[in-house]
């Protein structure tokens, strides 16, 4: 008997081996009663988690709800404190992460374990490099000849004498697959694997992921994006403060039900309601180019709004918030903010003028990891916290005091390192570290992306507080649900140029989609529709 799942609009045949009913086979993994705990903290609290051959099984729930703690002790980087492992129904002691390797259980982070200046077989055999028969010396042949094997059953036909930094995200991702493979893994733990791809490349990172299940492998996956979860996912777990909430078939039960378990409260509106705006202009961009990457850009943003882009990795987005920000130069335009036309292409000027940017990637550009919580909350506005030159404590833990307050931020201390904080509360530092500035524009490059659902409804409440008392909002990002639930009007890039402005009321992530690749334009602000 083969079990059918629904996965991406159509039907498929699963692996043989799992077992949706748990009538066919027993579970190829068991970790029974696993607890944990950290000073102060219980991580884990007599978990039950199983999974069988050929499924691929969702583990979710909220930032510091044990997902992380679960996997480390699975691929041997923590031990439990109680509880007990077993594969293929044998009982396993785990002495660290070379011996769950050595077991068949392998991890692909979300931050990938690649040297830049190797190339692809170099990375692949890293720490077991093949070398000629009794000879200490590698046999560079035969590893490049076992990678591209590797890379083959991915349908990757890669050079493997490529150096890593110069692949793409997604192809970076491919090697670190590949590694996986070449350990013999059984087991394939992934974590949060669709935060660096979009579009075309996660539609092939899917299809990757539909191969190995039919090989008899067993994926793990950890995700944030519920959508993908109802994708993908055989079977979802889901914890909540470090118990164990249940399992559910994704197939069998909806949304709003899993939120539930999740964050154990109902969010009956995942998106607050949009405002009015004004008509009065804060920003207006024209013809802005630079080379290939922005091809006369323009349009104008308003007072108390947000505005959302939408477009594919590569589009240009990132690029476009960069240079309004002045943190890229660019040789021909204009922007024009709040009446004055900037002319000088610096941070430190646009900050002077009001404006804030909040990065795609916080953990390299939105938090310095080594400092408090006080200290990155009151980065931008040091010069009203200090007198001759010297930070006044009272008046720094004070305003830090105020954002914690005021932005509901979980942290044990004022002077816990930021790097200690779960992914949303540190998203929520930032977004209060520029709100102290008191900006009449914030620019947020993908402002959820690795957050849990219910810090996102308190980042998205935040920011429709922030429009209603006038500040504007430009966000991007490549989740639709949050674009469309979001903006109150949409433009959408495709290389390098907007190729149109979607009303919110007249937005679908079709017609997103059709603008996104090329297949459609509209004419801007006129609503037309012209086929390309």
């Amino acid at each position: 008997m083969v079990a059918e799942i629904t996965i991406r609009g159509g039907r498929m045949k699963a692996s043989p081996n799992f077992n949706p009913d748990g009538n066919m086979s027993l579970p190829f993994l068991e970790m029974r009663k696993i607890s944990k705990r950290f000073p102060g903290v219980q991580a884990l609290d007599l978990v039950d988690f199983f999974c069988y051959r050929g499924e691929v099984h969702a583990l979710i729930g909220e930032n510091g709800a044990g997902k992380s703690t679960l996997m480390k002790i699975l691929s041997g980087a923590y031990r439990p404190e109680a509880g007990k492992i077993f594969l293929d129904q044998k009982e396993i002691l785990l002495s660290g992460p070379k011996d769950a390797q050595a077991r068949g259980i392998s991890t692909i982070y979300q931050e990938f374990n690649l040297v830049p200046e190797l190339n692809v077989a170099e990375n692949i055999f890293l720490g077991r490099e093949v070398r000629k028969p009794g000879s200490p010396i590698l046999d560079i042949s035969a590893m490049h000849e076992l990678s591209r094997e590797q890379l083959a059953k991915l349908g990757s036909d890669m050079n493997s004498r490529i150096q890593i930094k110069d692949l793409t995200v997604a192809n970076q991702q491919l090697v670190e697959i590949a590694k996986a493979l070449s350990l013999n893994a059984n087991i394939i733990i992934m974590d949060e694997p669709s935060a660096v791809v979009f579009g075309k490349e996660l539609d092939a990172l899917y299809r990757i992921i539909d191969s190995l299940r039919e090989d008899g492998k067993t994926i793990i996956y950890i995700s944030h994006r519920l959508e993908e979860i109802f994708k993908i996912a055989d079977r979802a777990t889901i914890l909540k403060d470090g118990k164990l909430v249940g399992t559910v078939a994704p197939k069998e039960v909806d949304k709003p039900t899993i939120v539930r378990m999740m964050v154990g409260r109902s969010l009956h509106e995942t998106y607050p309601a949009k405002g009015i705006g004004s008509k009065n202009e804060i920003l207006e961009v024209r013809n802005l180019s630079r080379g290939k990457i922005l091809k006369d850009v323009s349009f104008r943003a308003y007072f108390g709004e947000i505005l959302g882009i939408a477009g594919l990795v590569g589009s240009g987005r990132t690029e476009l918030a960069r240079a309004i920000f002045g943190a890229d130069s660019f040789p021909r335009g204009e922007i024009i903010f709040n009446g004055k036309e900037i002319k000088t292409s610096s941070a430190k000027n646009a900050i002077k003028l009001g404006m804030g940017f909040i990065t795609e990637d916080r953990k390299k550009e939105g938090i310095v990891h080594s400092l408090a919580v006080a200290k990155n909350l009151t980065l931008i506005i040091l010069k009203s916290i200090s007198k001759a030159c010297f930070i006044r404590k009272p008046a720094e833990r004070e305003v830090a005091q105020k954002c914690i307050h005021k932005f509901n931020i979980m942290t044990p201390k004022l002077d816990t390192e930021i790097q200690y904080l779960s992914g949303g509360n540190q998203q929520k530092v930032i977004l209060a570290k520029w709100i102290n500035s008191n900006p009449k524009l914030i620019i947020m490059d993908e402002p959820t992306r690795g957050i849990d659902v219910g810090a996102k409804a308190e980042i998205y409440q935040l920011m429709r507080n922030l429009v209603q008392e006038g500040t504007t909002i430009i966000m991007i990002s490549s989740e639709l649900p949050e674009i469309i639930g979001m903006s109150d009007r949409i433009l959408v890039m495709h290389q390098g140029r907007i190729v149109g402005e979607i009303a919110s009321a007249e937005a679908t992530e079709e017609r997103i989609m059709m603008l996104a690749t090329g297949q459609q334009i509209e004419k801007i602000n006129e609503g037309k529709a012209i086929e390309s």
